[in-house]
């Protein structure tokens, strides 16, 4: 079966984006890139890269890992006010959203069902595992389904922010069996887990 990823970026702090809730690695961004991570997410995670890093490293490797992407309404929307309407034409991507009445990439499919029972149901469909992207409302909404965690870690702390999941996760706590980890000379890490039984 398959199974809800949650890959994401995150300070030491805990955190995966600033207050404002802005892209931390766009061009205003506080968010450090090292040569050494963007070498080792393309080798490692290159179906995660957004179409315009894809053309820009001409990367063309489908990935072996993800070949679904869900996303909340607030992380769709910076990647529109930055002009994309779809940062992942290579993979199936949905959006979950109670207040957008459409989108404007064809590709991009919409949803205003419950995430719970949406993800129930794809998990039941053939393919590679389900990436969730974020942001923090989805991942709290989707909490009791997250299977596996990769935590892209910067060595960065920004004090406050949006955290790892939104007040919308329930009080439940987790145990996850590690599963692999990479660290990277700049400091940055990617730590992978596991959701051990419950």
């Amino acid at each position: 079966m398959r199974r809800l990823h949650y890959f994401i970026a995150i300070t030491l702090d805990g955190f995966i984006a600033g207050p404002d809730g802005a892209d931390p690695t766009g061009p205003n961004g506080f968010w450090p890139i090292a040569p050494d991570y963007l070498e080792h997410f393309v080798a490692e995670y290159p179906e995660a890269l957004p179409v315009q890093a894809r053309e820009a490293l001409s990367v063309t490797a489908e990935g072996t890992r993800f070949d679904t992407v869900l996303e909340g309404r607030r992380s769709y929307e910076i990647g529109l006010a930055a002009g994309i309407a779809d940062a992942f034409p290579h993979l199936r991507h949905l959006v979950f959203s109670r207040t957008l009445t459409e989108v404007p990439a064809p590709d991009v499919e919409l949803v205003a069902d419950d995430p719970v029972a949406t993800v129930r149901e794809l998990k039941q469909q053939p393919g590679k595992d389900i990436w969730l992207l974020g942001g923090a409302e989805l991942a709290g909404s989707l909490y009791a389904e997250i299977d596996a965690l990769t935590l892209k870690v910067a060595p960065l702390t920004i004090g406050t922010g949006i955290p790892l999941f939104s007040q919308k996760a329930a009080f439940d706590p987790r145990t996850w069996a590690m599963a692999g980890h990479t660290v990277l000379e700049s400091g940055a890490m990617f730590l992978s887990y596991e959701r051990t039984g419950d």
